[in-house]
């Protein structure tokens, strides 16, 4: 019998695979925004540069990048209104700016993430508003070396 995958592999696959489109030279990272019942895609995102801007990275060193983080971009494409709860998946845990985005995208009820950020600080922000957050390291991307923005 083959495996049948769940819902949450298939979206956390999906981040992955949304990732790829990162221009980032140093880390690429995907996010998507799902229903509850997982049956609506609400938004994707992906770290990169603004519309029109050159499609390239500002800079390879950690903190210095300047493109918009994935998690953010997935918030900016989210017209799915703020009461309507939703599902996160990210490739990496986010930075306490992007849990400050997904915060006020509203409705959002766990984040599900697969590699550590280098910086852990969103962990207690999603804490004190009763967002849950989880690793999801299933070995979904066992090829991608576990990088840290």
């Amino acid at each position: 019998m083959h495996h049948r995958p769940q819902f949450d592999e298939i979206f956390m696959q999906f981040a992955w695979m949304i990732s790829k489109r990162s221009t980032c030279q140093r880390l690429q990272v995907g996010c998507v925004i799902t229903s509850i019942d997982h049956r609506y895609v609400y938004a994707i995102g992906y770290n990169g540069n603004a519309t029109g801007l050159t499609n390239c990275c500002d800079s390879n060193k950690p903190g210095q990048c300047q493109c918009i983080h994935a998690e953010s971009n997935a918030c900016i494409n989210c017209t799915t209104d703020r009461s309507k709860p939703k599902l996160v998946y990210v490739t990496h845990l986010p930075c306490v700016m992007c849990a400050k985005s997904l915060i006020n995208l509203g409705g959002v009820q766990s984040i599900s993430y697969d590699q550590d950020y280098r910086i852990k600080d969103s962990l207690d922000v999603f804490k004190q508003t009763n967002i849950k957050a989880k690793q999801f390291n299933r070995g979904i991307n066992e090829n991608n070396p576990r990088n840290h923005r």
